[in-house]
């Protein structure tokens, strides 16, 4: 196969990580560094910046601040939720970014995301295959949530795991301070997969005392029975649930306390948030005791000062496995991880089809949460522990991060 020669766009997409930018500096090092790729631009706002236009030279970047994205967390080049509407309804959006491409002479495409990201990447791939137009199209996996279909694990989740273990470690120890009775109800980030939460477990003996994942159907009777006799028990209870927990009827529990209506955003998700605070007043109710609602909120996803150092480098692999693939002629796949645990943890990139990734989720398995839907078994301890092992080495500036300051130059 002749090399094919031309520019590349990178994009982030979709909620932030703490590791997102070492994925990103993975691309940008790579078909920085690659003769086949003849500038390299990074789009403002994911695909956004490709629809107005806005993209950044990436040539213009100093390389050693470059190399600060390895440990800044959140999305460097900007993010979006954009959701690309099917080309035989509509084909606007993909004429215009065919319009793109061809005017910065682009012939790689790296989107660096989760589930609607891959999305994406699909669509504008086959659009332009249907078109005659040669690109390389390549998904980069992002999502804290850890659930992309086919991976192994996704980057990002391991750091954010890792914080969440942590703060309950932490949680767990403040709030045994008093000799009073306390309830102390963590919220925990998960829509429909409850790997975030199922995370809790790994504080071991700092781990809350209930944990309930979306995986399986929450009671709220037979919570407030468990609750109960665990502070008749022990006078302090602590625990964990993800976001989007329902009931058998489908509805979420976070909607027991209001009207039900949450926002929504362009694919369709309800912004969720206020479990913790709906759960922590019927507790209240119930118990008369002393009860704390806690939302973790968007800390789980931006503590770089606690990421994991394996996370941070199987991130920056898969953004260079990407570049490096699609320069030898691959095209239409994300980077996934294949990894085995047996004797000691391996991992190695592989690459899987955009199609079957898209839109697809990844659930906690059932055999990983015990029969009574209220805690984890040690199957995910094993599977999750080294996703969070190693240390972050970042860089301090008057005792705080020094974090990436990009010059994000615009092409003309």
């Amino acid at each position: 196969m002749s090399q094919l020669k031309g520019a590349c766009i990178i994009g982030q997409s979709g909620g932030p990580t703490s590791v997102i930018n070492a994925s990103a500096l993975g691309a940008i090092e790579a078909a920085l560094d690659s003769g086949a790729i003849t500038r390299v631009y990074g789009a403002a706002n994911g695909i956004k910046g490709v629809l107005d236009d806005r993209l950044y030279i990436m040539e213009e970047e100093d390389r050693a601040e470059l190399k600060r994205l390895r440990h800044t967390p959140s999305s460097a080049l900007g993010s979006c939720r954009y959701k690309l509407k099917d080309p035989g309804a509509d084909d606007t959006d993909y004429k215009r970014i065919l319009e793109i491409f061809k005017k910065y002479d682009v012939r790689y495409f790296f989107y660096n995301g989760g589930n609607d990201s891959m999305d994406t990447c699909n669509k504008i791939s086959k659009f332009m295959q249907r078109n005659g137009y040669e690109c390389r199209v390549m998904g980069i996996p992002k999502t804290i949530d850890n659930d992309l279909f086919g991976t192994d694990h996704c980057p990002g989740y391991g750091s954010a795991a890792k914080y969440i273990a942590t703060s309950c470690m932490e949680i767990y120890l403040d709030a045994r301070v008093y000799d009073t009775g306390m309830i102390t109800i963590l919220e925990i980030m998960g829509r429909h997969a409850g790997w975030l939460t199922a995370a809790a477990a790994l504080a071991g003996d700092y781990a809350p005392d209930f944990i309930y994942l979306p995986e399986t159907d929450f009671n709220m009777d037979t919570f407030l029975s468990d609750v109960q006799a665990r502070y008749a028990q022990k006078g302090k209870v602590i625990v964990a649930v993800s976001e989007g927990i329902h009931d058998k009827d489908g509805k979420l529990i976070a909607e027991y306390g209001g009207s039900g209506t949450q926002q929504k955003d362009s694919f369709g998700h309800a912004q969720l948030g206020g479990l913790a605070a709906t759960l922590a007043s019927v507790v209240k109710e119930k118990t008369g005791a002393k009860v704390r609602g806690i939302e973790f909120s968007l800390l789980q996803r931006c503590a770089s000062h606690i990421a994991s150092k394996t996370d941070i480098e199987e991130s920056y692999a898969s953004g260079r496995a990407a570049v490096e693939h699609a320069v030898s002629g691959v095209t239409d796949k994300m980077v996934g991880f294949r990894c085995t645990r047996d004797g000691g943890y391996r991992c190695e990139t592989e690459l899987l089809p955009l199609e079957d990734v898209a839109n697809t989720e990844k659930k906690v398995p059932r055999e990983w949460i015990n029969d009574a839907g209220n805690g984890v078994l040690q199957g995910y301890i094993d599977y999750a522990l080294p996703l969070i092992a190693g240390e972050t080495e970042q860089e301090k500036e008057n005792g705080l991060p020094r974090f990436a300051k990009l010059r994000k130059v615009l092409a003309v």
